[in-house]
């Protein structure tokens, strides 16, 4: 009795660990290989798959993205300058059952494969063209690592350069060219500043000079209103003065230039019409007196 429930325990057993093995769950980004006594029988996944334990192997496959890491590899470009570059290839199995079948190591394979056309590519590249374009010497390094890779069931969707490590000769050049080009942007901003100071400045007076002479002018005119009104008030009295006042006033300038110690003196022409028209009054005043005092004498006296 002991040993029959002994051997059905061992069966039992025997029965969980074979369903355990033969039962494999598959997850979406996952494919597993099937070998069946040796031979590829093909992908598997994603969900519940059985397999045989006793006679089925199998290779399991990640189909997400990953990357690889290129520690440094030196390199000689087409100016004979020895630089060492690392960088990270990102790839992503496409063909589950060759990438298990065409190649034994991907990884190992890639490196390898990535050392080698690292060099090639740097290799037709000058050294100025390896610092400033990166994004020319990716796409070059991915396209040829694609072309290699995609024997093996592998698509190689993006390379990028990290780190480029120039000869220490190379970098104090570099470091000088860098302080030169410095110096030269200080000045260049300077000389800026400077145009732009002086040009702000002529500017400045510029416009200074256009208000003074617009401030000069408006006085100008209201000096000139000014005179003119001045004038108009002037001719306006003159035109109520009659000629007897102006002669008086005429004969008081010569009366004061008579006491001046000159010899010589200059007498508007208007003075002698003025004198004229003066002596003119006088003799019809005196006339007019004349025959008032004639008539008053012819006149009869009045009865009383």
């Amino acid at each position: 009795m002991t040993v029959a429930l002994v051997i059905v325990a061992i069966v039992v057993v025997a029965a969980l660990v074979l369903a355990a093995t033969s039962i494999k769950i598959v997850k979406e980004y996952q494919r597993f290989i099937l070998f069946r006594l040796g031979r590829a029988v093909g992908a598997r996944g994603p969900g519940f798959t059985l397999v045989n334990p006793v006679t089925d192997r199998v290779n399991w496959v990640d189909l997400r993205e990953q990357y690889l890491e290129i520690p440094h590899q030196s390199a000689i470009t087409r100016d004979n300058a020895a630089i060492s570059i690392d960088f990270i290839i990102f790839y992503k199995v496409v063909d589950p059952l060759a990438s298990v079948l065409s190649v034994q190591n991907f990884e190992g394979a890639a490196t390898n494969i990535a050392s080698t056309t690292l060099r090639s590519v740097v290799g037709d590249m000058l050294l100025d063209d390896v610092l400033s374009k990166r994004e020319e010497m990716n796409d070059a390094l991915r396209w040829k690592l694609d072309e290699i890779t995609e024997r093996w069931g592998v698509k190689v969707s993006n390379v990028e350069v990290r780190e480029i490590k120039p000869p220490p000769a190379v970098l104090e050049a570099m470091t000088r060219q860098m302080g030169a080009e410095r110096s030269r942007r200080a000045l260049v901003l300077e000389a800026e500043g400077q145009k732009q100071a002086s040009v702000t400045v002529a500017e400045g007076q510029k416009q200074s000079a256009i208000l003074q002479a617009e401030g000069d002018r408006q006085s100008a005119e209201l000096r000139a209103q000014g005179f003119a009104a001045a004038l108009r008030q002037i001719l306006q009295v003159a035109g109520d003065v009659d000629k007897t006042t102006m002669t008086l006033q005429y004969l008081e300038t010569l009366k004061q230039i008579g006491t001046s110690p000159s010899t010589k003196f200059v007498v508007p022409v208007e003075l002698t019409d003025l004198l004229a028209g003066v002596l003119a009054g006088a003799k019809g005043s005196a006339t007019s007196s004349a025959k008032a005092n004639g008539a008053a004498l012819a006149r009869p006296p009045e009865e009383t």
